[in-house]
């Protein structure tokens, strides 16, 4: 990625896939608890077409992009019934009730390794971060209960104020709250179409955090698989800090 033409001041993560990730395990025995079982080893396996679903559904501005990703998720998973059926409408039923109980059980709790540690030293070098996240409403508490609220300035959760990525509303509430124009902030997450389009059509700079693709990048936009990567590409963002 070309050192940019002016330096930027300012870092703003998504939360799920970038920071943390969907904790497959958990998510087996929240299925559990409704009374049907998945395999996590499946439903693991399913994640790169679970997220290109979510990301279609987001797309095409479908409401319920994340009952899609999920589908593909508990289909990967064997989703079984105590009878032992795997009817559609079964599935359809446990992805709603996932969804209902997100905000107080989020699925999405194990953390990236050194992530959260890269926004730890991100803070340390006076740089102010924040996450902009297509959440629940109840992101802050998450991170309160993961131990890891300190260094973000700022959380925008889109389940609190009404407006969800791609739409620039909501880069632009995060840009307010940190005080710092878009065009010099650096948007950091894992969806093509909420996270890297969003921040670009809202006026931000956009990394894309992407494991388990490797599409060809427009000009601008760089790709990290890992914190490694991504702690090498934010180094080029700010000078003399990251050293």
């Amino acid at each position: 990625m070309a050192k940019p033409v002016h330096l930027a001041r300012a870092v703003t993560f998504d939360f799920g896939q970038t920071l943390a990730e969907l904790d497959h395990d958990f998510l087996a025995r929240r299925v559990e608890s409704f009374g049907a079982t998945l395999d996590a080893t499946g439903s693991r396996a399913a994640s790169v077409l679970a997220w290109r679903a979510y990301g279609a559904a987001k797309s095409l501005g479908h409401a319920h992009a994340w009952q899609a990703m999920m589908l593909e998720l508990l289909r990967g998973g064997g989703l079984l019934a105590e009878d032992g059926s795997n009817e559609p409408e079964y599935a359809e039923k446990i992805a709603r009730s996932l969804w209902d109980a997100q905000p107080n059980t989020n699925l999405w709790r194990k953390p990236i390794a050194g992530m959260f540690e890269l926004a730890r030293e991100l803070q340390a070098q006076h740089i102010p971060i924040g996450i902009i996240s297509n959440s629940e409403g109840r992101l802050a508490e998450l991170l309160e209960q993961l131990g890891q609220s300190t260094p973000f300035q700022v959380v925008v959760d889109s389940g609190r104020i009404g407006i969800d990525k791609p739409d620039a509303r909501i880069f632009e509430q995060a840009s307010r709250a940190l005080g710092i124009p878009l065009s010099d902030i650096v948007h950091v997450g894992d969806s093509w179409e909420a996270d890297v389009i969003g921040a670009l059509n809202a006026g931000a700079r956009a990394i894309w955090f992407a494991p388990d693709d490797d599409r060809v990048l427009p000009a601008g936009v760089a790709a990290c698989r890992d914190a490694v990567e991504l702690r090498r590409v934010l180094k080029q963002n700010f000078d003399g800090a990251l050293s």
